[in-house]
């Protein structure tokens, strides 16, 4: 008799046919209320994006678990070039781990595994592609920090950027991250008492261990999920940065993608304060 072949389904996350326009749609009119009432968001720069060319955005964490600021930018893509037009966001494997919930969720709007395979096979695709490189240290960065651009030296984005012949777009919000206010990072201790004995929260190295102060808990201790403060948001897209060289040349190049990162972060840094200091003059309507 002939055995029947199942065919291998792929794992959540590894596959780029999961993303659910019509799930998209469902949402927008959630996600809408939350720009426009909750969060009030403010918005500018997106006339750099092309047409109908693939972009690689580049943005900066905010604002905890939540990631308010992820969200509307999202939502702003979804709202001006149509939910057909694909765009994919690398989320951190342990959003598997952790509520495969959630992140089947994701997945639907868009989310892939964060790791170079699925990065490719996206722009490959056609896609353009939102990575955010500083992760959850990034999103839990504590808050006298929260006007810096933080990537915890992370340079797979430049790589990318640089085998794909891709310029970077920088996305940089401002007041996601006071609807929490991270107090200090624990983790150094958190480890310390992991390697003494105390076992992680799932079995699941959480990389950060904040304290911060925010809904539903007051004061929470650990990357607990919470529900953002109604705060406003501001979002720039910022001008894309083409660099001098590419190729697989200069992506193996350590010198020239170090050179390549601080050249981003230092412009994103620049960009970041400027939306901050017309955030606090109260006309962030002046930028382009």
């Amino acid at each position: 008799m002939l055995q029947k072949q199942h065919k291998t389904l792929p794992q959540p996350g590894w596959s780029l046919d999961e993303r659910d326009p019509e799930f998209i749609k469902s949402i927008m009119p959630l996600l809408g209320f939350f720009y426009h009432y909750y969060f009030r968001v403010q918005t500018s720069g997106w006339h750099h994006i092309p047409p109908k060319e693939k972009v690689l955005f580049v943005g900066s964490h905010n604002g905890g678990i939540a990631a308010p600021d992820m969200v509307m930018v999202m939502y702003d893509w979804f709202r001006r070039f149509g939910v057909e037009r694909p765009v994919y966001g690398l989320m951190h494997p342990k959003v598997w781990q952790v509520s495969p919930p959630l992140a089947q969720l994701g997945v639907k709007a868009g989310a892939i595994m964060a790791h170079p395979k699925m990065a490719y096979a996206a722009l490959r695709s056609g896609a353009s592609v939102l990575v955010y490189p500083g992760g959850v240290e990034d999103l839990f960065r504590p808050y006298h920090l929260r006007h810096k651009i933080y990537f915890a030296g992370r340079q797979g984005f430049i790589k990318l950027a640089l085998r794909e012949n891709l310029p970077i777009v920088p996305v940089i919000s401002a007041g996601a991250h006071d609807t929490l206010i991270v107090l200090a990072d624990l983790y150094k201790v958190a480890r310390q008492l992991h390697e003494w004995g105390m076992p992680w929260l799932f079995g699941i190295d959480p990389e950060v261990f904040p304290i911060y102060l925010g809904l539903p808990w007051g004061l929470a201790i650990g990357p607990l999920p919470d529900i953002p403060l109604p705060v406003s948001i501001h979002t720039r897209v910022c001008p894309p940065i083409v660099f001098e060289r590419y190729g697989r040349q200069a992506a193996s190049d350590r010198e020239y993608v170090r050179e390549c990162y601080e050249l981003v972060v230092n412009q994103m840094q620049q960009e970041l304060d400027n939306l901050e200091q017309l955030r606090f003059q109260g006309r962030p309507s002046l930028l382009p």
